[in-house]
């Protein structure tokens, strides 16, 4: 019998298969009784679980691990929870697919890789060309794996490279529509805004990520960009202007103190990366929560998007 996947859970079934850990906490409920909280997941989607009958003296799965559950699909404040019976780690004997659990960025790295280096080649500023190299360098290869979140929008390997290509896509469109705004300045900023996510987040090589490091709760990919970015500048003797445009651009990237930008942006390439920052987490993440829904169905509320429920349009004249 085919496994069934996190996307085709509903209420009131029955589930038996393998899933990947996202995170595992122990946890203590009104009564004093041990439950373990686990978030697992595969390439569609991932579910709250819930073991009830813990004796406090396990130790949780770790985040990364793959593991076997039985249990039964519940609901719980308009959200579906998975309510484990019996669960094991998964055995090298289980021949377990990996690609069916991992939620990978649609193209390969080196694929996205080539893309951004194409772009970078295109551009006519040389200092703005030796600046965006030198980020790329000092980011490393980790930016093959790591996802761009930890829940929300490109949580998958490669996320960040998928994120900034399609990026990098819009960016190509907006130029076209509004001439005026400098091509090398915008595609620089989309390129490098999010990489410090690499020092904000701990990433297994598979995308997962367990926590925020101290770096990230502390400073932030926004404050710890700028300082990546002084770094770069001393490397290739980028100054003046450019430097400050670039700085400009990731501590204002948010758009606004209450999302963590230090300042909101103040020239046109800042405003426009906002905005495609914005405009593409938004489509990822709501193209992720449309293939889990049925069409014609409303999803969950959506707690990254303003608790609000998604429609999957038919995008049909036939629908009733």
């Amino acid at each position: 019998m085919e496994e069934l996947t996190v996307a085709q859970l509903a209420k009131d079934m029955r589930y038996e298969g393998f899933l990947l850990v996202r995170s595992a906490e122990q946890r203590v409920d009104k009564k004093g009784a041990y439950y373990l909280d686990v978030t697992l997941c595969d390439r569609t989607g991932e579910i709250n679980c819930k073991v009830w009958n813990w004796s406090g003296l396990e130790t949780p799965p770790p985040s990364g691990s793959v593991i076997k559950v039985r249990g039964t699909v519940q609901e719980f404040n308009g959200r579906l929870q998975l309510r484990i019976e019996l669960w094991r780690m998964a055995k090298p004997e289980d021949g377990v697919d990996m690609q069916r659990l991992i939620p990978c960025a649609p193209e390969p790295p080196e694929t996205m890789r080539g893309e951004i280096d194409r772009v970078i080649d295109s551009f006519e500023s040389e200092n703005l060309k030796k600046i965006t190299r030198e980020m790329l360098r000092l980011a490393g290869e980790e930016l093959d794996f790591y996802p761009a979140a930890q829940r929300m929008h490109h949580a998958e390997r490669s996320g960040l490279l998928h994120h900034t290509t399609s990026m990098l896509a819009t960016a190509e469109k907006i130029v076209e529509a509004y001439p005026f705004l400098h091509r090398d300045l915008l595609l620089a900023g989309v390129i490098i805004h999010d990489l410090a996510k690499i020092d904000e987040m701990q990433s297994d090589s598979l995308g997962n990520v367990a926590d925020y490091t101290r770096d990230g709760l502390l400073i932030g990919h926004l404050v710890r960009g700028v300082s990546r970015l002084d770094e770069a500048a001393r490397s290739t003797g980028v100054a003046g202007e450019t430097l400050a445009l670039l700085e400009h651009m990731l501590i204002s990237h948010h758009g606004e103190p209450e999302f963590g930008s230090p300042r909101r942006p103040m020239f046109p390439e800042a405003e426009a990366l906002h905005w495609i920052d914005t405009f593409d987490a938004k489509m990822n993440e709501m193209l992720t929560i449309q293939e889990r829904t049925p069409e014609g169905a409303f999803s969950e509320r959506i707690k990254y998007l303003d608790d609000r429920r998604l429609y999957h349009p038919r995008y049909s004249d036939d629908a009733e």
